[in-house]
């Protein structure tokens, strides 16, 4: 039998995924080198803002590929935490009826 290899659409569907989920942590790096680095700019605080946009850069890459590695891949990931099971369990009762 032939696998299910994904199309150009599903795969670039994930690598989206995989760039917001490593935005997440990395635009919180920049906001915190930027509270550390702005009220006193010099080079030590110049050091510090630098190592937490790096340290946001590799934790937002490391979530990303194990996200994107995972059985359901990234796009399955961004609509688990964005959906209402609320409003699914409606839905979910009135087709039963």
């Amino acid at each position: 039998m032939e696998e299910n290899k994904p199309n150009i659409f599903e795969k670039s569907t994930e690598v989206i995924g995989g760039f917001q989920i490593f935005l997440s942590p990395f635009l919180i790096g920049i906001l915190i080198a930027a509270f550390v680095y702005f009220p006193n700019p010099n080079n030590l605080t110049l050091a510090i803002a630098l190592a937490i946009v790096i340290l946001g850069i590799c934790i937002g890459l490391i979530l990303a590929l194990r996200i994107y590695k995972s059985k359901e891949g990234t796009i399955h990931f961004i609509s688990s935490t964005s959906s209402t099971p609320e409003i699914e369990e409606t839905t979910e009762k009135q087709q039963k009826k």
